[in-house]
């Protein structure tokens, strides 16, 4: 049996996966990411090895593609392709009926159409500021003290929303500290924080072609008020993945692995 790696090396997490000759994924480990990116990938790839029992080394892995924010600093990879293109890919093998992607990355957000073999249609990229990106909810958590998983959940409570008018990520973390110390309702503070997301969404998912569903990946996939608030903005379905939206680009790199070792 053959093996193959595909490691997505995150600004905030990286995250390695590792599927067999047929496609199946057999592996998969998601790390916070240090500052030195090489010694991410390094242990990721380590411990999703470990998972494999034929598999003793990096060696024994048939073909490697690194992703991601630090896909040139993955080491033993045999190729290097676009988070853009892996996550596409990604989607595209945990399901393929889903044809658009909102990708909330730690420091940027895409709307990525996918082809009917995978590959990228059409994309758009937010990368000018860090509002609405995996950052600015860990900001946005810290302000509310807080854990991310936590502060998903607390706008789904709200019955009113606040909105947040600045669109800077120190501006924003000023103004909700303020609304909280006003003693202003932490729900409905937290619903204008998810609404103001989403309306960032919008222009990435009409560029990404959506037009009745789509789907979330990265990290922030996982803010269940954040889904809400996008299927209630953008007037789609936003469709759970079967396998976790974090791996997803970790995944699209092993199946292009998977494919170019194959052709």
């Amino acid at each position: 049996m053959k093996y193959f790696a595909g490691c997505d090396s995150g600004s905030t997490y990286t995250k390695c996966v590792i599927i067999d000759e047929n496609g199946k994924m057999v592996a998969n480990v998601t790390l916070r990411s240090r500052i030195n990116a090489v010694l991410s990938c390094e242990e990721s790839i380590k411990q999703a090895i470990e998972q494999v029992p034929d598999l003793k080394s990096q060696e024994d892995i048939a073909y490697m593609v690194g992703t991601g924010y630090g896909r040139n600093k993955v080491p033993f990879a045999d190729e290097n392709i676009s988070e853009i293109s892996c996550h596409a890919m990604g989607v595209h093998v945990a399901d393929p009926s889903v044809k658009a992607i909102i990708d909330i990355g730690g420091q940027d957000v895409k709307g990525i159409a996918i082809d009917e073999d995978g590959t990228v249609l059409n994309f758009a990229m937010n990368d000018k500021c860090a509002a609405g990106t995996g950052r600015f909810f860990e900001a946005m958590a810290r302000a509310f003290e807080m854990d991310l998983s936590d502060f998903s959940r607390l706008s789904l409570q709200a019955k009113n929303v606040i909105p947040i008018t600045a669109q800077c990520t120190v501006f924003a973390e000023s103004e909700v500290i303020s609304l909280v110390g006003e003693g202003k309702p932490m729900d409905e503070i937290a619903a204008g924080i998810e609404l103001s997301v989403a309306k960032r969404c919008f222009v990435m998912a009409k560029k990404a072609g959506a037009v009745d569903k789509i789907t979330l990946t990265g990290g922030c996939a996982k803010n269940a008020g954040l889904k809400e608030a996008i299927e209630r903005v953008l007037n789609l379905k936003v469709i759970d993945l079967p396998i976790d939206p974090q791996l997803m680009g970790a995944l699209g790199a092993a199946e292009f692995a998977r494919k170019k070792y194959r052709d």
